[in-house]
């Protein structure tokens, strides 16, 4: 039985305990445990495993092959151990596409989308009406603010903080140590931090504890080593100001 013909297949197992709206589906080899909740009318695909704990909002889809409340398997003074583990929670109307990792404690907002073989890590949030692009990764403890575009293979780093209406473009990356793991354990990362609607092009490297402000613009390729002030557009290896951003790109012109 497909997700569209509606009902639970035969070939899926489904935990007592957990609990399902009116109007779900659920397709063959799908594995819910006892403790999860899928609201009215979620759509679950084939072969996907829905842990305990996980709160599925009402009218999401969640495709083929996805696993929901995943619990991370760290190594010993692993900086992540200090989140604590508790539901994931996806808000109403979420997408969740084929392959993707969505990590227990995370927080994902009503629309957003989570596209193919995405991960979503442990105590981080995505807000509504978000695009995770294919083979994203948003690491533990970062937040993604809302309606944020982070395209095919972008790295957010742990405890990256990126506000309302950013573009990341193709294979942005962001690093948050320095030391590369040499420091005392229980030290504080640096994630970097992304104001509101500024635009990083493809193939950015953000350096730990940068801020690039609102508005700003980074072009293609750059390497950013230090802070970018609010509606300034920087390009190069490292990033330098080359002018500044005109009121006619600013986000609310566009949207």
């Amino acid at each position: 039985m497909s997700p569209a013909e509606g009902g639970v297949s035969s070939a899926a197992h489904v935990e007592d305990g957990a609990l399902l709206g009116s109007g779900v589906s659920v397709a063959a080899g799908t594995v819910i445990e006892a403790g999860a909740e899928l609201g009215d009318g979620v759509s679950v695909g084939a072969n996907t495993v829905i842990h305990a704990g996980v709160k599925v909002g009402a009218g999401s889809v969640i495709e083929d092959c996805v696993v929901l409340g995943k619990r991370p398997r760290l190594r010993p003074g692993s900086s992540a151990a200090s989140v604590v583990l508790d539901d994931l929670v996806l808000g109403s109307g979420v997408t969740v596409c084929a392959g993707a990792v969505v990590y227990a404690s995370a927080r994902i907002g009503d629309g957003a989308i989570i596209g193919d073989q995405a991960q979503v890590r442990e105590g981080s949030t995505v807000g509504a009406g978000s695009v995770v692009g294919r083979a994203a990764c948003v690491d533990f403890g970062a937040r993604v603010g809302e309606h944020v575009s982070i395209q095919t293979g972008v790295y957010v780093t742990a405890l990256a903080v990126v506000e309302d209406d950013v573009f990341l473009g193709p294979g942005v990356y962001m690093t948050n140590d320095d030391t590369m793991g040499r420091h005392p354990r229980g030290a504080a990362l640096a994630g970097p931090v992304v104001r509101r609607a500024a635009r990083v092009g493809g193939g950015v490297i953000l350096v730990p504890g940068v801020e690039v402000g609102a508005e700003a613009f980074v072009a293609a390729g750059a390497i950013v080593t230090r802070d970018v002030p609010a509606h300034s557009a920087v390009l190069g290896l490292p990033a330098r100001v080359y002018r500044q951003v005109d009121d006619a790109e600013f986000y609310d012109r566009w949207h």
